[in-house]
Formats: structure tokens, sequence, C-alpha cells
């Protein structure tokens, strides 16, 4: 009867009594053949883009039958195949490491299926006898320690969205420096997150605060709006109410020029004529006497003058703010000074400005007091040369004084 053949590795199988005088040569031959399956290498040569098919030949060594294949240097450009044949059940380490384009290649059985390689590396895969398996990493059970993973190993590629969790994750982890420049937005952070205890001093600048539509500037007499977190939503100048005016010129004498503060909307002048010079037996007249209440719009600017108070046989001088109103000075022999609101020119008649309140008599002179328009009073004495040595006291000088309603 005549010898068959394995299914798998194709070893002659030897009847009994056969074979006389040469079974120890095909009994070696079988063993060379199971060495060859256990532990045989061989590099083979393939073709780019066709199919290269390994071989399993019945009680000879081939290819096919090797342990370690490895797939000699090549780049692939195209579709190429390696095959092995049916029907064999065989464990296979194929060593991909010297093919450029790797991802072009298939290995699988003549009639089956198999893998498409991934990577230029050493691979293992086994045959069922009909479709050739690839033995990957994510094929396998058991763990892989973290002494077997390389620093760099892991790639964001390779974790998908919400794998990594907080529990992941250690208090401490994240640091600044793991954090780059714009990730934290006002969506990741709460909004009771930042109290003032996070907050440096000096830290929040005018770039940081929410623009108001405030217009930056000097307000007078501001009228202003706060909202609930006190800013200053809404500003604008105003003008003096009707509040405690305040004084802001007072003169007893000379001339100038007032000009209103540009806050005060209204103006309260009071002013006094200066009042007149004795005459002998009669005392002068009191200077007029005058108060004005009147509004203003900006910018407002008018001269002033105050008279002075009348000499010897002299009337007191005119009080006037232009554009206001006057106070006449009072006459040098009773009687009072009128007043009255008008518009004032240049040039207007009153007692010089120079005037320095001295005034003459025959026999001396007298100091003029401030009287704030007050008439002068008069005295008669006779001489012993017959003819009258009269002292007349002059009139008092007038006042003007000048209140705005700014509140300052």
């Amino acid at each position: 009867m005549a010898s068959s053949y394995s299914t798998d590795l194709k070893l002659e199988l030897m009847v009994t009594g056969e074979n006389a005088g040469t079974w120890g040569d095909k009994t070696n031959s079988n063993l060379n053949l199971i060495q060859q399956a256990i532990a045989g290498y061989e590099a083979v040569t393939i073709t780019d883009s066709t199919t290269t098919a390994l071989v399993m030949s019945q009680a000879a060594l081939s290819n096919a039958r090797n342990m370690v294949i490895k797939i000699a240097t090549i780049t692939l450009t195209g579709a190429t195949t390696v095959t092995i044949p049916d029907g064999i059940e065989k464990f296979y380490i194929f060593d991909l490491t010297a093919v450029t384009g790797v991802t072009n290649l298939t290995i699988k059985t003549v009639s089956g299926t198999g893998f498409t390689a991934g990577e230029a590396k050493i691979v293992a895969a086994y045959s069922d006898g009909t479709n050739l398996k690839e033995i990957a990493l994510d094929t396998l059970g058991g763990t892989i320690g973290t002494a077997q993973i390389a620093d760099n190993a892991v790639t964001t590629a390779k974790i998908s969205n919400a794998n990594v969790t907080t529990a992941k994750i250690a208090d401490n982890a994240i640091t600044t420096a793991k954090i780059s420049a714009l990730q934290v937005t006002a969506d990741k952070i709460a909004n009771s997150t930042i109290t003032q205890a996070k907050l440096a001093s000096n830290s929040v600048g005018a770039d940081q605060l929410i623009s108001t539509g405030v217009t930056a500037g000097s307000y007078t007499t501001a009228s202003i709006t706060v909202d609930a977190d006190g800013r200053i939503t809404a500003a604008s100048s105003g003008s003096g109410g009707a509040g405690m005016a305040v004084p802001v010129l007072f003169a007893c004498y000379g001339s100038g020029t007032y000009t209103a503060n540009p806050a005060a909307n209204r103006i309260n002048v009071y002013i006094s004529g200066g009042g007149g010079g004795g005459v002998y037996a009669s005392g002068g007249g009191s200077g007029g006497r005058a108060y004005f209440n009147v509004p203003i719009t900006h910018p407002f600017s008018t001269t002033y003058c105050v008279g002075d108070g009348g000499g010897q046989y002299q009337s007191g001088g005119t009080t006037f703010i232009c554009g206001i109103g006057n106070a006449n000075g009072g006459p040098s022999s009773g009687g009072s000074g009128s007043t009255n609101a008008c518009s004032y020119e240049w040039p207007v008649q009153f007692h010089p400005a120079g005037n320095t309140g001295i005034v003459s008599s025959p026999t001396g002179s007298t100091l003029r007091q401030p009287g704030w328009g007050q008439g002068a009073a008069a005295r008669n004495i006779p001489s012993m040369e017959g003819f009258f040595n009269t002292s007349h006291t002059g009139g008092g000088g007038g006042v003007i004084i000048i209140y705005e309603n700014t509140g300052t």
C-alpha cells in the first residue's frame, strides 16, 4: 500500500512494512519538514502590484511551511497580495519591516480571507484551514503595564472623545503650563468662581471694565445716573440751582470786570452809590441802593464801577454794573440818590476812580470813612477872623456785592 501525506505539513505517512531499506531516510526527511514548520525562517521575494503564492510541497522543504517568513526589501505602489495554500492549519510570523508602502500588502489564503498590513512591523497570524487570521494587540487578552507603554505612544488620535473623565485626572494634574493661551473661555468659568480673593490689587484696569457709554471728561454741576453695581451710566453738565447764593465779588472802590462762573445761571447784585458830601449846615444825601436778581447765559462778563463818596459841596459817585443797573450818588444837600436798571456804555460819569477818600477844606482835610453810601453830616463854627472855618466830612463810598448760585 502506498504512503499518504499529512493535511497541514505534508509529511509522508508510511504504511507498516513499506519502504524497507529507505524508512530511515524518509523519517529523517519528515523530521526536517517538522523542523522547518516550527523553526524555519526564509526571506521571500515578491513583486509589486501582483500576487505571490507561497507553496507547501509534499515531503519537500517549501516556503509556505516556514514558521517565519520575511518579505524581502521592496517598495509597494499598488495592491499586492501574498497567499498561503488552502486547507492547512498553521501558525505564522510575518516580518514586514523591509516593506515600504506596506498598507498596499494583503496576506491571505488562496480562496479565503486574510488581513491588510497596517505597519511595517513584525506581525503574527494563524491559518484555520480556510482563512488567515492576524493576531493583533486588540485581540489579545491580559493587560499592558505602564512600563510597556512608551512615553510618546499614546497620542491624541489614540484617545476617543469623552474617554478621559474627571475621575482619571488628578486634582493637581492640570497646571498652567498644560493650558495654552485663550483656552479657558468665559463659558468655562462659573459666574460665582471669580471672587475678590482671586483678584490681585490693581489687576482690573480700565480696559477690563465694560463701557457704560459715558464720555470721559470733567462735568460741572453734574447730573449723573448710577446703576445697581455702582457704575455711572450717564452724566451731563448742569447749571446752578436756586439754592444758597455765594458771594463772589465785593468792591468798595474802583472799577473792574466781573466774569461769571460757568456753573451759575443766576446772579444777585447789591449796589449802593456814594454818599454826598455835607454843605455847611446841610448834610449830604445817601447814595441810591438797589438789589437785582438776574438770570444769565454763558459766556457772561461785564464791567462795573463803584462810586466814591462826595467831598465838600460834591455829590456821591454813581455805582453801576453794565447791562444790569445803577445806583446814583447822593446829592450834597439832603435827599437820596436814585436807582434804576439800565445798560451802560462807556464813558459813564462817576467820581474819579483814583480818589483816595481825602476831601479838602479851607483849613485842612478830613479822612472819609467808608459808609456804604451814607451822606455826610456838616457843622458850622464861626471864626475869630470873621469868616467861617468849616470842616466838612466826606460822604461814605459806594459798594457792589455779587452773589452766584453755584453752591461752591
